[in-house]
């Protein structure tokens, strides 16, 4: 039971880094010359340098705003879901230990996936030249891992009401 309890907690480690990374790194939509996430555009200069500039104001601000709210919001949840798991280890019954945790990573499983799924739909339509970069990949990534988190802590509450 402690190896898949470390195992566990290792998986939800791993969650919320690529949670974290999809959410700060800047490739959501990348070019050879620009380099776009959810806060800023990065552009390459001809001296090899990379600038910064505001995001176009023809992105849709209302799906902007939603996708960030989103992306904040699962690594919220999911930083807030490792503690609670610790703390429940140590405080709660068997057979109640695990729905908490299961359910915060449940939330930000949703979380980006709202996300993901807003940026899919509402950016980059229309542009012929460029693909979606490693940060939205993970984003995606980690909506599996904290799905896959999710159902593993409501599993194992089950297994320890047992």
């Amino acid at each position: 039971m402690l190896i898949l309890l470390a195992a566990i907690f290792v998986l939800h480690i791993i969650g919320i880094i690529l949670l974290l990374v999809a959410t700060i790194d800047n490739a959501w939509w990348m070019t050879d010359v620009l380099s776009t996430d959810v806060w800023f555009r990065w552009m390459l200069q001809r001296d090899g340098v990379w600038n910064t500039t505001d995001l176009p104001s023809h992105y849709p601000t209302e799906y902007l705003q939603a996708v960030q709210a989103s992306s904040v919001l699962a690594c919220i949840f999911s930083i807030l879901g490792i503690f609670v798991f610790v703390a429940q280890l140590f405080t709660l019954p068997k057979g109640e230990r695990f729905t908490i945790s299961g359910i915060f990573q449940l939330l930000a499983c949703l979380c980006i996936m709202i996300a993901a799924s807003i940026y899919t739909d509402r950016f980059h339509l229309n542009e012929k030249s460029g693909w979606y970069g490693h940060c939205f990949i993970l984003a995606w990534i980690s909506f599996a891992l904290t799905f896959f988190s999710s159902i593993t802590y409501f599993v194992l509450r089950k297994k320890t009401a047992a």
